[in-house]
Order: structure tokens, then sequence, then C-alpha cells
């Protein structure tokens, strides 16, 4: 029998015992070397991990932290080996899912933009995985048998972007007098040849359109994710969520078509597109990236608006980075996204967060739709909650991955930050109607990540009057996208990209956003500490934050145990 300590470092070595995760919570040792991409290599990490939950079954705890860390190893053991598992077509899903282009690059993009060493020894650690991509690329093609049609897309989209990345590598590593720049411009060159055969290999495979991979296995994923619901009941609650988000968005629709003199006949659509333009964000100097000093701006009000209301704990050692997205994420970012905290890196836990600035896209980015971004990516967000994640002492509350968990919150506080007054009067009903008709995206999620994961049409069926008939399931996930959200064409061909290859992921946002509210308001029904309503806010945020990663599921016994239920 093991003792805690020997279970939390015997997953900790299981966990850093690859590469690339070794790499993306911020442990420098291997940072010159690739992961192995082979079927072996998973077969031989996934042996070990059902070695190590086996282990894990009897564990001497010393109370309840020890013990609910105990059950977030098993349970994310567990996840792993779900995915290993799974099957599409008669072979393992990995083998179906090329990803060759973010097995060489992501790492190399991490030590250009994220690594807080001098540029030499970054530059001698992409040098050594430039050099090793050919070989990677190579054996990621024989682990590739006949690929998924969507995920290859997005992989031959996403590889295109590649050079550019290596290019300005290049011209970093000139500016700084890097000494072997000719040895950096051969290995580009030999991997960009590399990458093209790749892409041009796989383009050439046959792929299957289908990839769903069964309600039972649905039912499997939602129960080791701590979801206590039925793929069905989820849809029953997207339903419940579209029409009381309708009901809103239509009396805002009254109340802003009259402020603005508008037809009385304008839709829902048209008032979004016609808001979108009023507040267009303003464009200096035809540069795209300007559009980054509005962010910059909101970042400082709302972190200035929660130290004067003291309602968030705020670490010292934080910081956040606002950058654009670089070519190659464009195709799996469709708007924003988040990079949080390395979470092993000592020191300033620093987030990255990338926003896509395209021309077709720059709707999305006004100043209506700006303040919430920054809320739900930034602080009180995504980047508070891992960098708050990132100091606590237990590693799985660093590193647990629960989307639920994450999502439920950041979309929890798109309402809250309206709630208490962020944004001034003249403007509120303006950013809630954008946020409304944002927030109907989880919605969506819910129907079209169960339609994709199911292939069973009626999920789709989320209170929209619409005709699902096409045989081909992007082009009904885009027609209930775009009719809930009124994004673009490209945000949402983008939005479907990750929709198809992250299972479950998508409905997490809705999903989390009911149970994270139904907690918070258990807690204030309860009022066991006879708290008032702010202090209780205050105290309901500090735990929230404060316990690391888990599901939504494992906090509410945290809350429990602190006695507040």
């Amino acid at each position: 029998m093991l003792t805690f300590r020997q279970a939390e470092q015997a997953y900790r070595e299981h966990v850093l015992s690859d590469l690339d995760t070794r790499l993306s919570l911020g442990v420098l040792e291997d940072s010159d070397r690739l992961g192995d991409p082979s079927l072996e290599a998973e077969q031989q990490h996934m042996q070990a991990a059902a070695a190590l939950l086996e282990q894990l079954q009897q564990v001497e705890t010393d109370g309840f932290e020890q013990q609910l860390d105990i059950e977030l190893m098993q349970r994310s053991l567990k996840l792993d080996l779900f995915f290993h598992n799974l099957q599409q077509h008669g072979e393992p899903q990995r083998r179906r899912m090329p990803n060759g282009v973010d097995g060489i690059s992501a790492g190399i993009f991490q030590l250009f933009i994220n690594d807080e060493r001098e540029p030499e020894p970054r530059l001698d650690d992409i040098l050594s995985r430039l050099q090793m991509a050919p070989a990677y690329l190579s054996t990621e093609l024989q682990v590739i048998t006949q690929p998924i049609t969507r995920w290859c897309a997005t992989e031959l989209e996403q590889g295109e972007g590649i050079p550019s990345l290596f290019d300005t590598i290049y011209d970093w590593a000139e500016q700084i007098g890097y000494g072997k720049l000719a040895e950096l411009k051969a290995a580009i060159e030999a991997c960009n040849a590399a990458l093209s055969d790749y892409l041009r290999e796989l383009k050439s495979r046959d792929t299957i359109d289908d990839f769903a991979i069964g309600e039972d296995k649905v039912k499997e994923l939602l129960a080791l994710r701590q979801i206590d619901k039925t793929p069905a009941q989820l849809a029953a609650m997207a339903s419940e969520f579209m029409a009381e988000t309708q009901q809103l968005l239509a009396e805002l629709t009254d109340k802003l078509v009259k402020k603005y003199d508008l037809d009385a006949t304008t839709s829902q659509a048209d008032l979004h597109e016609f808001l979108n333009n009023h507040y267009a964000a303003e464009i200096k100097g035809e540069r795209l990236d300007s559009v980054l000093d509005y962010y910059h701006e909101h970042r400082q009000k709302i972190e200035d608006f929660i130290q004067q209301n003291t309602l968030f704990p705020l670490p010292e050692q934080q910081s956040m980075r606002i950058l654009q997205t670089p070519d190659f994420l464009e195709p799996v970012i469709p708007a924003g996204a988040m990079w949080p905290p390395l979470a092993l890196r000592e020191g300033e836990k620093t987030s990255m967060v990338y926003l896509t600035l395209k021309e077709d896209q720059l709707a999305e980015h006004n100043q209506l739709g700006i303040p919430m971004m920054m809320v739900h990516e930034g602080t009180p967000g995504h980047h508070l909650q891992f960098a708050s994640a990132a100091l606590h002492e237990s590693f799985i509350r660093r590193i647990y991955s629960a989307n639920e968990h994450a999502e439920g919150w950041t979309t929890m506080l798109e309402d809250y930050m309206l709630d208490i007054g962020y944004v001034s009067d003249d403007i509120v009903d303006e950013v809630r109607f954008v946020t409304k008709r944002e927030i109907l995206r989880l919605v969506a999620r819910v129907g079209i990540d169960l339609y994709f994961m199911t292939g069973n049409k009626d999920y789709l069926q989320v209170g929209l009057d619409l005709d699902f008939s096409s045989d081909d399931p992007f082009e009904n996930a885009a027609k209930l996208l775009k009719t809930a959200t009124g994004f673009t064409d490209g945000r949402v061909q983008a939005e479907l990209n990750w929709y198809s290859s992250e299972q479950g992921y998508p409905l997490s946002y809705l999903t989390g956003n009911r149970m994270v509210w139904q907690l918070k308001q258990d807690i204030m029904d309860a009022n066991k500490k006879r708290l008032d309503s702010d202090e209780l806010d205050r105290q309901f945020h500090d735990v929230y934050l404060k316990s690391g990663c888990m599901p939504v599921a494992s906090l509410r016994k945290v809350f429990e145990h602190y006695g507040y239920l």
C-alpha cells in the first residue's frame, strides 16, 4: 500500500514521462527533444497509466484533501484511458486524427513566445527540435491510416501556416546574432520540405466522413467527467436556456430598436450587425493589431474595478500577455483563446491571450464585445482562475483538466460582472444584448457536440425552427451555430473545426454554466455562515479560485467540507 506522498510522486512521474506534457507544464528538462508519436510509445504510456490506476485503489490518506486528490488522480487516468481506447471505424481514434503539425510546432512556439530564458538556449532547443521534425512527421504518417475528413482538412490548413512561424523565428535569431544561423536555416529548410511531403501525403489519403462515437460512449464520457445528466437531459437543458435567453433578447431588442430609432421590424441579427458597426473598434494606421489596444485598456479597467470593490483575490505574482493569433493557429482559434500559466513554472504566473484578427472577422471585435472577452479570457476569468490554481500546493489540482469547471466559471462571470455594474448604464443594455447573442453559442455547442458525437440530428433541435436535412453534418451544424449567434462564416467554420475534435468539450460551457450557477445558488440559499450577499460572493470566489482545478461536482464537496453547504 502506498502512502499519499508516494502516490502523488508516482502520479507526477507518470505525467511528466510524456515529453510534450512536460514542456507544456513548464518543465525544461529535455526541452530540446520532441515527443514520440508512435503507437508503441502511447501503448507503453497507457499501460503504465493502467498499472498506476490499480495502485491508487489502495492508498493511505490523511483527511479530506488527500482523499480528494487521490480521486482526482484516478479520474484523470481513467479519462486518458478512455480516449486511448476510443475507436473510429475499427481502429484507435489516434489513427484517424492527424497531429503532426501540432506535434512539431507547439513546443517550438512555446519556446519562442513563452520561455523566460535567454535567447541562446531557447534557440538551441528550437534547432534541436527542428532537426528531429522530419523523423517525427514520418512516424506520424505511419500512425495515421485513413483519417477523418474534417480532421485532415484542419491539419492541412494549420500546416500551411507553419513556415511563417519558422521565418519569424529565423528573423529573431538573426536579430540577436545567434551563432548557429547556418544550422538553423538548414534545419528550417529540411523541416519545411518534410512538412510539405507530410501534407502532400495526407492530402492524397482516402478519408472517412463519419466520426461519431455513439450514445453509449458519450454517456461513459459524461460519467467520467462527473456530469450527472444523460445526453437527452443536456439537450433539454439547452432548449430551456435557449427559450430563456430568447425572451430576454426580445425584450432588449425592443428597447434598443427604440433607443436608436430603428425600424420596428428590425431583427435580432440586423440589430446585432448595427451595433457591431456602430461600436466598431477603430483600426489605427490600417494595422489590424491596433485592435489589441482596446483589449489592453479594458484589462486594466477590469482589474481596477475588481480591486476597488475587493471582489476577487488577486495573486501578486501574475501577469497576462495579449497577442494576435499567429497564422498557423487561426484555423482552431475562432475569436480568442487563453493559454494558461505553465502550471509547474516557478515565479510569476503568466497567461497568453491570443486574439484572431482577420478582415472578415473584425465584427467580432467591437467596443461592446471586448470588455466581456477580457472578463472571460483574462481577469477574473480564465487567467485569474489558472494563475490561482498554479499556486496550489497539490500537483493534481494545478494540472487537472475539468472543462465544465473552467468554462462554467468564466461564462458565469459574463453575467455577474454586468449585474454588479462593471459596464456603465448608458451601454449596459447593448453589451448585454451582444453578450446574450454571443452566449447562445453555449446552446449551439451542446446540440452540435452531442450531434457530432452520436450522429443523432435530434440533438440539434435546441429551440430554433430549422431544417437539418443535409447529409453533411457540418452543413447542419453551421446552420444552427450561424442562426443562434450571428457569427461570421469564418468564425463558424473555425468553431466547428474544434467542436468536431474535442469530444465533450463544447457542451461543457453551458453544462458548466448551469452547474456553477446552481452551486452558487445553493450556497446562497443555505447561507450557513450567515453572511451578507457581498461577503458571501467574496468567499465563494475565494474558495472557488484557491481550491485549484477539479470537476464542479468535486468542488461542491469542497464547499460542503468548509461548511458552506
